[in-house]
This record gives C-alpha cells, sequence and structure tokens, in this order.
C-alpha cells in the first residue's frame, strides 16, 4: 500500500467493497483533491489498445490513463452513484483530476460516478454496493417486508370474518335445533295429556247406568 504524506487530506482504508480513500480533514466542495494518473495509452498501437483492466481512463477516443500502477491512490476511491466527488477530464493536458462537489466531512469516504460503461460492464453484473444502492435495496426490502405483513394481516381478517361466521351459523343452527326439538317435546306432552281424558260418550252411559238398573228391577217386580 503506498504511503501517503500526513500533509494530504485523505487515507486509505477499509471501505464496504474491500479498500477506498477516506478524507482526514474536512475539504471544501469544489477542491481538487488528487491526480488520477499512470502511463498514456495509445489506441493505435495494437499492444496498447489491447490491454485491459478495471483501472482505465478514458481521456479521448485515442488516449487512455493505466491507473493501475501502485503509486496511482487515486485508484482507491470508489463508485457511487450518488457520489461526493466527480472526474475533472483534461484531454488536451492529458491529465485527470478527482474534485470535491460537495463539502466532504472527516472520516468519511471520497467516491465518484465511474460512467455508465464501466457500471454495466463491472458493477452491475454483481450489484452496486455503494451507499445509494444499499439504502435503495434495503428501503426495496422493507417495503416487501411490509407488503407481505399487509398482505398476511388481511388474509388473517378474512379468515377470522369467516370463522366468527362459521360460529355465528353454529350458535343459530343449534338454537334452531332447541326451539324445535322444545316445541316436539310440548307437543307430545300435549298428546299425552289429550289421551289421559275420558270421552264424552263415556260419561253419559256412566250416569244412565243406574236408572236402566232401576227401571228393569221395577218390571220385574
Amino acid at each position: 500500500m503506498p504511503v501517503i504524506p500526513q500533509s494530504k487530506p485523505y487515507r486509505i482504508g477499509r471501505s464496504k467493497t474491500g479498500l477506498g480513500l477516506f478524507a482526514t480533514q474536512p475539504i471544501k466542495k469544489g477542491t481538487k483533491i488528487i491526480r488520477y494518473f499512470g502511463p498514456l495509452l495509445d489506441s493505435k498501437k495494437a499492444e496498447e489498445d489491447a490491454i485491459e483492466n478495471k483501472y482505465l481512463f478514458e481521456l479521448d477516443k485515442r488516449w487512455t490513463i493505466d491507473g493501475s500502477i501502485r503509486e496511482n491512490v487515486a485508484r482507491y476511491i470508489n463508485h457511487s452513484c450518488k457520489p461526493n466527488a466527480e472526474s475533472d477530464v483534461k484531454p488536451r493536458k492529458k491529465k485527470i483530476f478527482i474534485r470535491a462537489i460537495k463539502n466532504i466531512e472527516p472520516g468519511e469516504e471520497i467516491n465518484y460516478d465511474y460512467g455508465t460503461d464501466y457500471f454495466k460492464a463491472y458493477l452491475k453484473p454483481i450489484g452496486c454496493k455503494c451507499d445509494a444502492c444499499e439504502k435503495k435495496r434495503a428501503k426495496k426490502k422493507a417495503e416487501a417486508r411490509a407488503e407481505r405483513a399487509r398482505v398476511k394481516a388481511k388474509d388473517e381478517r378474512k379468515a377470522e370474518k369467516k370463522a366468527n361466521k362459521k360460529a355465528e351459523k353454529l350458535v343459530k343452527d343449534k338454537a334452531k335445533q332447541r326451539s324445535k326439538a322444545k316445541a316436539q317435546s310440548g307437543a307430545a306432552a300435549r298428546g299425552k295429556a289429550k289421551s289421559r281424558r275420558p270421552a264424552a260418550g263415556s260419561r253419559g252411559k256412566t250416569k244412565s247406568t243406574p236408572a236402566k238398573t232401576l227401571t228393569n228391577r221395577a218390571k220385574a217386580a
């Protein structure tokens, strides 16, 4: 790891994606933080155009800076979709500077947007791990959990409502059965009471029998 003079407002430190560059002093918006440098590659030369690594920084259609050398501390700066710095490319001078676009506080990681081509080639396949994307993923996960909880609660309410209706129906059915049984029991009791009463005709015969007997006795005398 390259040695950084104490006068520089940054240090190399551990980041979410490996190593990163962190501010050690307040860095004001607009400040040129560090130069991105390395050997110049000429795309018109086949052997140089064939060089491929993730630290290549294109100046224009012909010239590219190979920033993979150890001395290029700027190569430790990570990508961010919502950065606090940007690349200031000067094709004519064949130089690139990383410049602050926000006030950066001590301890804060310095980052800039690597651009669409780099993002598609290197970051999209594995998923961007910058703070902005991590927060976006966390938000989506939280929303997904909330939606699952909402659906679960809705299903539970439906199940509870269905169970309550079933219980109410069961109570009503039992009440009807009890009412029907009570009605049948009352009808049976009335039937038994009616069968115990003597017929009206039998009562008349009971009264006339003694009179008929006396008449027969009178005739005999």
